[in-house]
């Protein structure tokens, strides 16, 4: 097995805890779970969500830890190395290709929507918003969006925020950072519970959340559970197996994983229980879609007492998020050009931040000045033509590609390689082999996890569609 220094461990399981939760907690939770969850019917959604965690997510967050932390090494050396201790072909280090690739990608569009979330901040707290409606705020939305040098300049400061805690290397950067980020965040999120608690329609919110109603979930939000249960733990994009990789040896794998599942599911459900009682209190609509948070939200704010102050918090809250997900999306890539051409980190961190934030270029303006680039793509059959893509932006398409194809593709091959292609003695060094749930890990990562995720992956590519039809 590999060494690492010290000084590229973790201090300690609770700060592997905090900085794998602070990868998981992201826009995700408290931008896409609240408005999926509304779109979704609430409470039937919520439990379907927190069943595909524990069958899906945490089988899977388990194995992708197992994997870092034996390989101790970046996801593309990790996947070789490991698949020559099993005998096994190199052409699995493709895997970790693929989610330094995806981690890469994903960051180049997630810094220009956090952009959207610190453009936000100064909006909100100076009163611009204060007594306007939702025709004034989508117009200040529109024009934000609408302008590529605005877009571009918070697009920048976000990068070079995140490339700073990079740069710093694992103890004195990442670790320092989420030490006060996290708990940090938490802090906000409980005060914006408490104002949602006293000016929100709290019981109204707290139903609809958790009061489930089978009536108004389907199969589109089955799946949409099952999809949003795997990508809100970071999985398949090497993050979480870096992140493991710098995990001490005698740290368990399970508890840690159950401990990370568990805090970045109680930041979803309360920023729900932040933002719908809000919601509600102004009589506004739930199922508001991806406008949400910067439509929806900002109007409840704008007519609530306390709200400059409080719709401050809130965006601020949401720059926090962004910030520890973003650090851990090009954390595989810094540390595989480290590897590769023994470049320091500082200089990788340079490299790697200009590549990403040029990438994102191309998402800013795919909101304004490339807005007339788009594409269509379609699969046509004997049955019926199935569109997977239409008129989509440059920053659909990649959202696409990492979230529907890349992602799901890499949680699916790390459940098979760990369940099915690495030895099992390997395995049960990493894993203490308890005699229920090693066996029941067992079988979720072989059967069940695979099988889940594999239908999120034919239903992104419109084949599930194909087959039922």
């Amino acid at each position: 097995m590999q060494k690492k220094s010290l000084q590229s461990l973790w201090s300690s399981r609770f700060i592997f805890i905090l900085a794998a939760t602070g990868s998981a907690v992201g826009l995700g939770n408290i931008w896409k779970f609240p408005y999926i969850t509304g779109v979704n019917g609430g409470g039937a959604f919520v439990l379907v969500y927190l069943l595909c965690v524990l069958a899906i997510g945490i089988p899977i967050l388990m194995a992708e830890i197992l994997l870092g932390r034996r390989g101790r090494k970046d996801p593309i050396n990790c996947l070789k190395y490991l698949a020559a201790e099993s005998g096994k072909s190199p052409l699995w280090k493709l895997l970790g290709w693929m989610g330094v690739i995806a981690g890469f990608l994903i960051l180049s569009y997630y810094s220009v929507i956090a952009g959207w979330a610190m453009a936000y901040v100064p909006y909100m707290a100076s009163g611009m918003f204060s007594g306007q409606g939702s025709d004034f705020i989508n117009q200040q939305f529109d024009s934000l969006v609408s302008s590529p040098t605005t877009l571009v300049a918070w697009h920048t400061i976000f990068m070079f925020m995140t490339m700073f805690v990079i740069s710093k290397g694992v103890r004195r950067g990442l670790e320092n950072a989420i030490k006060y980020l996290m708990p940090t965040l938490f802090i906000l999120l409980l005060v914006l519970l408490f104002y949602s608690y006293n000016y929100g329609a709290f019981s109204q919110g707290l139903s609809f959340l958790f009061s489930p109603d089978f009536s108004k979930i389907s199969s589109d939000g089955i799946l949409s559970a099952m999809g949003h249960a795997f990508f809100t733990l970071s999985l398949g994009m090497g993050a979480i197996m870096v992140y493991g990789s710098y995990l001490p040896k005698d740290a368990s794998i399970t508890s840690s994983a159950i401990w990370i599942a568990l805090f970045d599911t109680i930041v979803a459900l309360v920023a729900g229980m932040v933002i719908f009682p809000i919601v509600f209190a102004n009589g506004l609509e739930a199922a508001a879609g991806p406008g949400l948070i910067f439509k929806t939200i900002p109007v409840a704010f704008s007519q609530m007492s306390g709200g400059t102050f409080f719709g401050s918090l809130f965006f601020i809250v949401l720059v926090f998020a962004a910030w520890t997900s973003s650090i851990s999306l090009i954390e595989p890539a810094v540390v595989w050009l480290m590897d590769k051409f023994s470049v320091t980190r500082f200089k990788a961190s340079i490299i790697l931040g200009f590549l990403v934030w040029s990438v994102g270029l191309l998402s800013a303006f795919s909101f304004n000045i490339l807005s007339e680039v788009t594409f269509s793509q379609s699969i046509v059959t004997s049955a019926g033509e199935f569109v997977i893509l239409k008129d989509a932006s440059i920053f659909d398409v990649l959202d696409y590609l990492t979230s529907n194809i890349m992602l799901p593709l890499g949680g699916l091959l790390i459940a098979l390689f760990v369940a099915w292609k690495m030895k099992k003695e390997y395995v049960h060094q990493e894993i203490a082999a308890h005699p229920i749930i090693f066996p029941a890990w067992q079988f979720l990562l072989k059967f069940v996890a695979p099988t889940a995720v594999l239908i999120v992956f034919m239903n992104a590519l419109g084949i599930l569609a194909f087959i039922m039809k």
